[in-house]
Parts: C-alpha cells; sequence; structure tokens
C-alpha cells in the first residue's frame, strides 16, 4: 500500500444501489467465507433501504466489527412530512453505521444541491453516523480543464463542520461510474492529493476513490498515496469481485 496516515484505515464500501431483496441476504454468508477477522481494512456494505435491518443483523450475527452497514440516502430532517425519504435516525435504528450522502446520481437525478448534501452530513453526524460525502465532476467538466475546480466547489460546499474524523469524502468521477472506464493513476492521485489539502483535517480524513473499480486494477489504486480505499458499485454485488477488491487492500 501507498504511505497511508497512521491513523487512516483502509475502508472498502459497497454502494448496491436499486439492487437487492431478502434473497440477496446469501450474499453476507458468501462474503464472511472469503474473510479473516484480522484482514486489516474496514469493510461496508450499503443494501437498499428494504434490507438495512436484515443485513445489518446479518452481519451482527457473524461479527461485531468485520463488516458495517450504511444507508444510500437520508433526509436531512429529523422526521416530518417528508414522504418516502427516511432519516439519519431511522438508518441508526436500522443498523446503519454510515450512509452515503451527495452521490452524484441524486445529485443529477434529484437536482440535490451541495447545500442539500452538507445538511444531511450534518444530520447524520449527529445521530452517530459517519456520512461519505462524493463529489467528482462530468465529463465535459474534465475535457474543458475544470476538474479541480468544480470538485473543490463541491468539497467546500458540502463539507459540514466536523470533528476530524468524523466524515469520509470519496471521490467519483462521474464520467467513471459504472461505465467500465476508470481515472488514469496520475489523475486519481492528483484529484486526491486537491481534495486533501482542501480539508481541515486533511491527514486524518478517509478519501475514497469510486468509479469502476475491480478487483484487477484495485491494488494499483490503492497503492496511491492519497486512497483510502473505495466506494465500489457493480462490483460490490457479487462476494467473490467484492474480496477480491478487499484483498487488493490489504
Amino acid at each position: 500500500m501507498g504511505e497511508v496516515f497512521m491513523s487512516r484505515r483502509m475502508l472498502i464500501a459497497g454502494n448496491w444501489k436499486m439492487n437487492g431483496i431478502g434473497t440477496s441476504l446469501g450474499f453476507f454468508d458468501d462474503l464472511f467465507s472469503y474473510l479473516d477477522e484480522r484482514c486489516g481494512v474496514d469493510i461496508l456494505v450499503c443494501p437498499p433501504a428494504t434490507m438495512l435491518s436484515a443485513s445489518s443483523a446479518a452481519c451482527r450475527g457473524v461479527s461485531e466489527t468485520l463488516v458495517s452497514t450504511g444507508g444510500q440516502d437520508c433526509h436531512w430532517e429529523d422526521c416530518g412530512a417528508h414522504t418516502g425519504d427516511l432519516s439519519a435516525q431511522m438508518l441508526f435504528d436500522a443498523g446503519a453505521d454510515y450512509v452515503i450522502v451527495g452521490h452524484s446520481e441524486r445529485r443529477v437525478n434529484h437536482g440535490e444541491t451541495s447545500k442539500m448534501v452538507q445538511a444531511k452530513a450534518e444530520a447524520a453526524i449527529k445521530v452517530g453516523l459517519t456520512p461519505i460525502i462524493c463529489v467528482g465532476e462530468s465529463q465535459e467538466e474534465r475535457a474543458s480543464g475544470q476538474a479541480e475546480h468544480v470538485v473543490a466547489e463541491q468539497v467546500k460546499a458540502s463539507l459540514p463542520a466536523a470533528e476530524a474524523g468524523k466524515i469520509v469524502i470519496a471521490y467519483e468521477p462521474v464520467w467513471a461510474i459504472g461505465t467500465g472506464l476508470v481515472a488514469s493513476l496520475d489523475d486519481i492521485a492528483s484529484m486526491h492529493g486537491h481534495i486533501r489539502s482542501l480539508l481541515p483535517d486533511g491527514e486524518q480524513t478517509k478519501i475514497l476513490y469510486g468509479g469502476s473499480v475491480k478487483p484487477d486494477n484495485a491494488q494499483k489504486i490503492f497503492e496511491l498515496q492519497d486512497v483510502d480505499g473505495a466506494l465500489v458499485g457493480g462490483a460490490s454485488l457479487q462476494a467473490s469481485s467484492f474480496a477480491g477488491i478487499i484483498s487488493a487492500a490489504i
């Protein structure tokens, strides 16, 4: 692995997005069969909300610490007339330890602003969840030389007033999510270093890379100095491929 600040333990997070039903719970038995309690990295699975409680129970039934669960989004309010939304407290009650906020699919498809993402992150921290704050540029923004500026603006506007270690940042270039395209190692290293320079507690904050991470490209990505793990999409749906990515981080 690259030089990692001593307090930053690698985190491999799986985002199942809108995939998974009750019969998918066998994933956890399969995943545990690949893992060792001493693997030395943090592991997270973010299933759909309908599976969160059962997934949390499945993880804690095997180990209290080996695999955590998280939500894929939360509302910034504690409760109220928000049909279809889930509060951070509800996710915590269902067994979550983390929640993803500001994923590009939410920013684009649901019109979420960085101000909304900031409010969600603050709501998560308030109840004891760790927010994974997603940032990333489009292909057009990168092609026009605006990638660092766009990401910097997202980071600054999405960042809650949090203590060190209370948040995780995930850099996901929008054009690499689910496309099979992966940013070059130089681009990943440059952007992660740029993001770290923007953070008040940069040396203590995990920065994950996301965007078509797979077992065959994960190790080279994880060797980069400012990469502290991955936010994995499609490759997290199969226990074998997710375990392969975890192994690359060890």
